[in-house]
C-alpha cells in the first residue's frame, strides 16, 4: 500500500508535477550528493509569521534542503531575520549551521526546483495545495510576507481572494478575509538587488513593519 501524501509537504519523490519530477531525476544524476527533492518548510508551525518565497534555487535550497540556504537570496533574508529578532544563531549557508527561527516559518510557493527557475502555472497551482494546508494548521499565524508576485498571487488563491482586488506593491499591506495580513516584498534575489529594484534598506523596511504588526 502506498504511503499517503503529507498534506503540508510533498513526498521526497513527489510525482504531482511531471516536468519537475523529470528535472529532479536529472539533477540527482548530475549532483548525487545533493538534496534534490521537494524542499520542506523551515520553522515552527506555531509561528505568527510565514515568509513565502517562489521556489528553491538549483544550487541553493535544492542542494541544501533548507529554504533560501546556499544562494545569495538567503544571505539577505536570514541576515534580515536575525536583525529583526525572527532568528537566532549564525547563518552559514548550510542546514546544520544551528540557525533557529523565532516566531517565523519559511516556505516556498513551489517546493521543487523548476528548470530555469521558472515554474509554470499548473505547477504553481498544484503545489499551492500544500501551502493552503500548511496555513490551515498554523494556529497562531497572523502575518504572511510574500516575496515576489508569484508568491503574492499564490497566497491570495489559497484564500480564494480575487487577485485584481489586491495589487502587488512592495511593502503594501493587505487584509485578507480570514483576518490575516499579507505584506508584499520584491523577492530578495540577486537579480533584484543587483538591479536596485530591491535594496537592503527596502527589504529591512518590510520586516520592520512585520515586527511592528506582531
Amino acid at each position: 500500500m502506498n504511503k499517503p501524501q503529507n498534506p503540508i509537504s510533498p513526498d521526497h519523490n513527489c510525482q504531482l508535477c511531471p516536468r519537475l519530477a523529470v528535472f529532479r531525476d536529472q539533477n540527482r544524476t548530475k549532483f548525487p550528493d545533493k538534496f534534490n527533492a521537494p524542499v520542506p518548510s523551515f520553522g515552527s508551525l506555531d509561528a505568527e509569521l510565514l515568509v513565502v518565497g517562489l521556489a528553491p534555487g538549483l544550487k541553493g535550497a535544492n542542494f541544501s534542503g533548507r529554504p533560501f540556504t546556499g544562494d545569495f537570496a538567503g544571505e539577505l533574508l536570514y541576515g534580515t531575520l536575525l536583525k529583526y529578532g525572527f532568528a537566532k544563531g549564525e547563518f552559514k549557508a548550510h542546514p546544520d549551521d544551528g540557525l533557529e527561527l523565532i516566531n517565523c516559518r519559511i516556505t516556498n510557493a513551489v517546493r521543487c526546483v523548476p528548470p530555469e527557475n521558472k515554474p509554470i502555472g499548473s505547477e504553481i497551482n498544484t503545489c499551492a495545495t500544500f501551502l493552503k494546508n500548511q496555513i490551515a494548521v498554523m494556529p497562531n499565524l497572523k502575518l504572511i510576507v510574500s516575496l515576489g508576485l508569484v508568491s503574492h498571487n499564490t497566497v491570495l488563491k489559497t484564500h480564494n481572494e480575487k487577485l485584481s482586488a489586491f495589487k502587488f506593491v512592495h511593502k503594501e499591506e493587505h487584509k485578507l478575509n480570514n483576518g490575516l495580513t499579507l505584506i508584499d516584498s520584491y523577492h530578495c534575489s540577486k537579480y533584484n538587488t543587483s538591479t536596485k529594484r530591491l535594496t537592503e534598506p527596502m527589504f529591512h523596511e518590510v520586516f520592520e513593519l512585520a515586527k511592528e504588526k506582531l
